[in-house]
């Protein structure tokens, strides 16, 4: 739908599996000669700092998946090639700091959980969002707000897909 925002939330039920809390369609409307805005996600804590010169990132390369301070976050870039030329592994993901679990990984090798709320825009392309019950595909402008829960990404398509994640450090599940 034109001049309007996908966004995807997810949630962990009482038995602790992810799953996809709401799809929704947002309009972007605003009066004329005003700037259009939709409001996606919210958080009340969370204090940065914007004093001095330091660059964090000024190689390009954040190793660990999530913040690695509390309080801290994680912005960057992700081409997703097609999935079945880069087969994801369990143990590298645990190794960067995501959770995985036998279970999961045996459903997707991608599995992973970390304590943080992500924002993950799709830029280009396409991926599916894989939860333990469901899954959604995601397109050019759908963002899906990660909350904490196990899940996986599959670039299905013949086509790299572009990924922006902002990862925030979280209270676990």
């Amino acid at each position: 739908m034109p001049g309007s925002v996908r966004r995807i939330v997810t949630a962990a039920n009482e038995a602790g599996r992810s799953y996809i809390l709401s799809d929704k369609t947002f309009p972007m409307e605003a009066p004329p000669g005003e700037p259009t805005r939709v409001g996606l996600w919210l958080t009340d804590s969370g204090q940065s700092s914007n004093k001095g010169t330091l660059d964090p990132v000024s190689d390009g390369v954040i190793a660990q998946i999530a913040p690695a301070h509390k309080g801290g976050s994680v912005f960057r870039i992700v081409d997703m090639p097609p999935e079945r030329e880069q087969p994801r592994n369990p143990a590298e993901l645990a190794r960067r700091g995501g959770h995985t679990d036998p279970e999961r990984s045996a459903k997707h090798p991608g599995f992973h959980a970390t304590n943080t709320v992500d924002y993950a825009l799709c830029l280009e392309g396409e991926v599916w969002a894989i939860m333990d019950e469901g899954e959604t595909l995601m397109k050019a402008g759908d963002v899906l707000i990660q909350r904490g829960t196990y899940h996986a990404w599959a670039n299905r398509s013949d086509k790299t897909c572009r990924m922006a994640f902002i990862l925030l450090d979280a209270e676990p599940l």
